[in-house]
């Protein structure tokens, strides 16, 4: 669930966002307004918390201008129409398929079991009703679990001391990503250059640039309360049944990967293969 969705990059999502009326030029005007509509018309300052990665500027910059275009029931309302689309054309006959139809009833129950208190994005998706379509409750219930996991790794960065560019910056140290790629993010190259100060000062960068050990110790330790966060709702699962949960959605899964249309390197630190 650590994955970009692929909401973000399909055609058919561009499509309904220019029918509402945002640029597609490029996709942060549709992102801003997909990912923050489930929050309703949420202010600059929500948005720039909640998504946290982003710098403030570059979030002003499309907030709260999103919901000038169209109101987030609205862009809730196309958001599903895009989803639908996406997932016919990539899965095929799949998306209705019984496996499918399975695979939602074993996630909702995962879904179902995941506390959102103090987990502002991940609750405000479990707060939306459940489609009837397989293929979009598989995409709901995916996408409450993404939030709950990324909420849960805010709170792991905060107690680690890592403000939002820290943490994009002691990421890019380990090799998570270049740092180019960390630069859709919006922060200057002056915010970015202090942020590498104030971790050299505390040990957990080199002069180049590169985490120390305490840096890369660090980084370990958020990913591993990250993990630790987001296991509870999992456990409701039997070990049968998460086995069983793998297999049904491998196949959906290499037909994402396959289709090409997510970046090969991400903010995320995981690359397609």
């Amino acid at each position: 669930m650590r994955r970009p969705p692929v909401l973000y990059y399909a055609p058919e999502a561009f499509e309904e966002a220019a029918a509402l009326g945002y640029r597609t030029d490029e996709r942060w005007p549709s992102y801003f307004a997909w990912r923050a509509a489930p929050l309703g018309d949420a202010s600059a300052a929500r948005v720039a918390v909640t998504f946290h990665s982003f710098s403030p500027a570059m979030v002003d910059e499309h907030v709260p201008a999103v919901w000038s275009v169209a109101p987030p029931a609205d862009v809730l309302a196309a958001r599903t129409r895009a989803v639908d689309r996406t997932y016919r054309t990539l899965l095929g006959k799949a998306y209705a398929a019984a496996d499918t139809a399975e695979a939602v009833a074993l996630l909702r129950r995962v879904t179902e079991a995941a506390d959102t208190a103090d987990r502002p994005l991940a609750a405000a998706n479990a707060a939306l009703p459940w489609p009837d379509e397989p293929h979009l409750a598989l995409w709901r219930a995916a996408t409450v679990l993404r939030e709950h996991r990324g909420d849960g790794h805010l709170a792991a960065l905060a107690r680690a001391e890592l403000d939002p560019v820290e943490s994009l910056v002691s990421f890019a140290a380990i090799g998570a990503a270049a740092p180019e790629v960390f630069a859709s993010r919006g922060w200057s190259d002056e915010e970015w250059q202090e942020a590498r100060q104030r971790l050299l000062g505390r040990g957990l960068l080199k002069g180049d640039g590169m985490a120390t050990n305490a840096g890369r110790v660090l980084r370990a330790e958020v990913e591993r309360r990250t993990d630790e966060a987001a296991a509870a709702p999992w456990r409701e699962l039997g070990g049968g049944e998460r086995e069983r949960l793998v297999a049904l959605l491998g196949p959906l899964w290499v037909a994402v990967i396959g289709s090409g249309m997510l970046p090969s390197e991400t903010t995320l630190g995981i690359g397609k293969v």
